[in-house]
C-alpha cells in the first residue's frame, strides 16, 4: 500500500509538472539573470520539457530575454488587475508562482492524484496570453537593440516608402520574437486535451496582439529639426498598449465547451463555442471553459487570497469600488499622512525648487 501511495504521489507530481508552466518561475527567481553566461543553468530551470531544454541550450543567449518577457507579462497582469478581486498575485517560494489559481490541483494533487481539476478560466487565459506576448516582445526588443547577436532587424516587410519619408532605423522583427515564444512557450502544450488546446489558442492570441499593434515610428533629420528628411521603421508599441488590448480581450473572452472524439492517435479533446448566437472567437480572442471563483474569501483550493484589507475606491461604482471589491462586507477607513512636493517654482535657468508638504488622505480598506 505504501508503494501504491508513492506511485500515486509521483504520478500526481508528474501530471502537475506537465500541466503547469513552472518555468514561469524564472520571472520571479534570481537565477534568470545569469542564464546567458552560464549555459549549465538550463538544466536547473524547473519544469522544462525536453524540447524547451534543447531550445535553452541551443539559444541560451536569448534566455534572459525569455525570462524578462515573462516578468513584464506578470507585471502588466498585476497592473491590469490591480483593482479587481483577483489581482494577479504571485506566491513566494513556490514554483507554481500563481498558486492553484491557474491549476487548482497543483497542491492538492500531491496527495489526491485522481481528484485534480484544472482551472480553465478567464484569468488563466489572460495570464497565458500576456506571458506569451511578453516573451515575444522582450526577444524582439533584444534583437533590435543588439543585446542578442543571433537575430537583428527585420528587413522583410519594408515595401515602398511613403510620401515624404524613407526607410531607415531598425524595424523590429516581431516574427522572430513570436517564433521564439511559440517554440518555447507552446512546447509543453502538445497533449490531446482541452487545456492544451485552450493554452495554445490563448498563447497565439497574445503573440498576435503584437503584430496587430506594430506602428510606423519616424525620426526627423535636418537643420534645427526642420524635418527635411524623415526616416521610419516598424516598432512595437509600449507594452502597456498590449496589456490594455489583452484586458479588453479578457472582458470579451468566449466561453467554450469541451468535446471528445476519437482519432487514430486515440481520444482527442477539442473546444467549440458554448453559445451559437454569439460570434465565434477568432485567433485574436481569448477562450476559456470554466467559470471563475468569486475570489471574495480566502480559499486554498482555488488559490483565492480574498479581498480583506485590500484598498478600495469609495467613489467608484466599478469592480474597484468598495461595494464590489469588498463583496458586500463593508470597509474600514483610516487617515494617512503623506509627504509630497508642493509650491514648486521654476528658476531661470534651469532648475526647479519645491517645498515639502504633509497632506492627509482617507484610505479605505475592505473588511
Amino acid at each position: 500500500m505504501i508503494y501504491l501511495g508513492c506511485f500515486l504521489l509521483l504520478c500526481g507530481l508528474t501530471h502537475v509538472i506537465a500541466s503547469y508552466p513552472i518555468w514561469w518561475s524564472l520571472a520571479v527567481g534570481h537565477q534568470y539573470s545569469s542564464i546567458g553566461t552560464q549555459p549549465i543553468l538550463c538544466a536547473s530551470i524547473p519544469g522544462l520539457v525536453p524540447k524547451q531544454l534543447r531550445f535553452c541550450r541551443n539559444y541560451v543567449e536569448i534566455m534572459p530575454s525569455v525570462a524578462e518577457g515573462v516578468k513584464i507579462g506578470i507585471q502588466e497582469c498585476q497592473h491590469q488587475f490591480r483593482g479587481r478581486r483577483w489581482n494577479c498575485t504571485t506566491v513566494n517560494d513556490n514554483l507554481a508562482i500563481f498558486g492553484p489559481v491557474l491549476d487548482k490541483g497543483n497542491e492538492a494533487t500531491r496527495f489526491k492524484a485522481f481528484r485534480q481539476t484544472k482551472t480553465a478560466t478567464r484569468e488563466s487565459a489572460f495570464v497565458h496570453a500576456i506571458a506569451s506576448a511578453g516573451v515575444a516582445f522582450a526577444v524582439t526588443r533584444a534583437c533590435a537593440d543588439g543585446s542578442a547577436t543571433i537575430c537583428g532587424c527585420d528587413t522583410r516587410h519594408k515595401g515602398p516608402p511613403g510620401e515624404g519619408w524613407k526607410w531607415g532605423g531598425c524595424s523590429e522583427d516581431v516574427e522572430f520574437g513570436s517564433m521564439v515564444s511559440r517554440e518555447f512557450a507552446d512546447a509543453r502544450e502538445n497533449r490531446p486535451d482541452a487545456r492544451s488546446a485552450m493554452n495554445r489558442h490563448n498563447n497565439e492570441a497574445g503573440r498576435t496582439s503584437l503584430n496587430d499593434n506594430m506602428f510606423l515610428k519616424c525620426k526627423c533629420h535636418g537643420l534645427s529639426g526642420s524635418c527635411e528628411v524623415k526616416t521610419c521603421w516598424w516598432s512595437q508599441p509600449d507594452f502597456r498598449v498590449i496589456g490594455d488590448y489583452m484586458k479588453d480581450k479578457y472582458d470579451s473572452a468566449s466561453e467554450m465547451v469541451v468535446e471528445k472524439h476519437k482519432e487514430s492517435r486515440g481520444w482527442v479533446e477539442t473546444l467549440r463555442p458554448k453559445y451559437n448566437y454569439f460570434k465565434p472567437p477568432t485567433e485574436r480572442d481569448l477562450v476559456y471553459y470554466e467559470s471563475s471563483p468569486n475570489f471574495c474569501d480566502p480559499n486554498p483550493e482555488t488559490g483565492s487570497f480574498g479581498t480583506r484589507d485590500r484598498i478600495c475606491n469609495l467613489t467608484s461604482h466599478g469592480i474597484d469600488g468598495c461595494d464590489l471589491l469588498c463583496c458586500g462586507r463593508g470597509h474600514n477607513t483610516r487617515t494617512e499622512k503623506r509627504k509630497e512636493k508642493c509650491h514648486c517654482i521654476f528658476h531661470w535657468c534651469c532648475y526647479v525648487s519645491c517645498q515639502e508638504c504633509v497632506r492627509v488622505y482617507d484610505v479605505h480598506t475592505c473588511k
